[in-house]
């Protein structure tokens, strides 16, 4: 049984742009004096934030929402929760709803914390007695003990998440729908949030979330749907559309990067400051390619990736070294390597030329990186150093810290735990 079925939803908002007025030729010049008169454009403009949106989610379910910022996810949610109505399409929702889309959103900022308790709840349909029988579980839940009786407007950011939270969840929902909110909080509220989202989901309740942390959303998910632009790209299991959003995501950035050519040659901005020689051999050209022979500068965890240096030598060089650093974007020395250290021998190189190193899978850590190539003489003299010169970037679900990722597993008691995400 779905209890959350969207057919052919449309949603559309009104652009305002706002213009200066003049009447006469004389105010026109006079406007950056007088300010003019602004007014609403004549013509009315409009833009589709969701477009022709079918869903179904199953009870009992929880069901992620994934895309890029501003891919229509909060206003799904917000059509879901019944904030908004839809210009055309249907919405069926069967159960009650509680919603956590915005921080501070129904709070009343002069209000104080408990008067808060109260109007939210009464607006969810709850007595003034059933409220007060579960008032203290709402408070203990915020840890707001302290603070229940001060102005909203004097909460942080974090206490406005735990207070609409600790409200959402104790309004016992049949649907709850959270939007990206527990970010804010710190790491044992956050624990605590997800722990009851389990006992919710424990009670066969749905659970609809918007994160733009993709291992939450592999983790927690039995569903997926990806927006872009307002549409719905793919839905279904959650390995599958993570696969495809991720790979969407690298292709977009490695175009960008592809047509950024300053950023390929000269990641630092500046490339005279960053080499050096006396360019016997000069490098010419470094080059990033996936395992396909393509052109790449954004790669996924574990994807081999081959480094192209193309140089030219000016006169015939004997036994010339070849060498590589990888450094993540602060300036942390990820890996060097050389042909000499390496033991391969090099009897010498003249004219054009090329030398490449592959790393196969390099399970490097989510994050942006630079490359340094080089070519020196055997006694270190440089011909040429190019010194953090080549920008690209790792991307993975699996947001871990450091540098790299080692092969590894997790055992629990002897025995290898149920694992709702996989390493990519």
């Amino acid at each position: 049984m779905n209890v959350i079925s969207l057919s052919g939803i449309c949603k559309k908002f009104k652009k305002v742009t706002l213009r200066k007025n003049y009447g006469t030729i004389k105010s026109y010049f006079l406007g950056g004096l007088t300010g003019g008169r602004t007014s609403l454009e004549d013509k009315e403009q409009t833009f589709e934030a969701l477009r022709d949106i079918t869903l179904a989610i199953p009870k009992g379910s929880t069901w992620g929402l994934i895309g890029k910022n501003g891919s229509g996810k909060s206003t799904l949610l917000k059509l879901i929760a019944g904030i908004y109505s839809p210009d055309s399409g249907s919405v069926e929702v069967n159960g009650k709803v509680s919603a956590l889309i915005e921080l501070g959103a129904g709070f009343h900022p002069d209000f104080s914390g408990r008067e808060n308790i109260f109007i939210n709840a009464s607006i969810l349909g709850f007595s003034r007695r059933e409220i007060e029988n579960r008032f203290d579980e709402i408070v203990a839940f915020a840890e707001l003990e302290g603070f229940i009786d001060n102005p909203v407007r004097t909460y942080s950011s974090g206490m406005f998440m735990r207070l609409g939270f600790s409200i959402a969840v104790h309004v016992d929902p049949d649907i709850l729908l959270v939007d990206e909110v527990l970010a804010v909080g710190d790491e044992a509220f956050s624990n605590k949030c997800y722990d009851k989202m389990e006992s919710f989901r424990n009670a066969g309740k749905t659970i609809v979330l918007v994160s733009h942390s993709l291992g939450d959303i592999e983790k927690w998910c039995d569903g997926v749907a990806w927006l872009e632009d307002g549409i719905v790209q793919e839905n279904g299991k959650p390995v599958r559309v993570i696969d495809a959003y991720l790979a969407n995501v690298a292709e977009t950035e490695n175009v960008a990067m592809l047509e950024d050519k300053s950023m390929v040659a000269g990641g630092n901005g500046n490339a005279e400051s960053n080499r050096w020689g006396d360019l016997t051999v000069g490098i010419s050209k470094v080059v990033l390619r996936d395992d396909t022979g393509e052109e790449r500068y954004v790669f996924q965890t574990g994807q081999s990736v081959l480094v192209e240096i193309n140089y030219k030598a000016k006169e015939r060089v004997e036994e010339p070294v070849f060498g590589i650093g990888i450094f993540k974007h602060d300036g942390t020395h990820c890996y060097g390597s050389n042909t000499d250290i390496e033991d391969i021998e090099i009897e010498s190189i003249e004219g054009d030329g090329s030398i490449s190193i592959c790393f196969n899978g390099l399970n490097l850590v989510d994050g942006s990186y630079r490359i340094s190539a080089a070519v020196h003489a055997k006694d270190g003299h440089s011909y040429d150093y190019h010194d953090q010169m080549y920008e690209f970037s790792v991307r993975s679900k699996i947001k871990d810290v450091g540098v790299f990722r080692p092969a590894h597993t997790w055992t629990l008691n002897g025995e290898t735990p149920n694992i709702a995400g996989r390493v990519s």
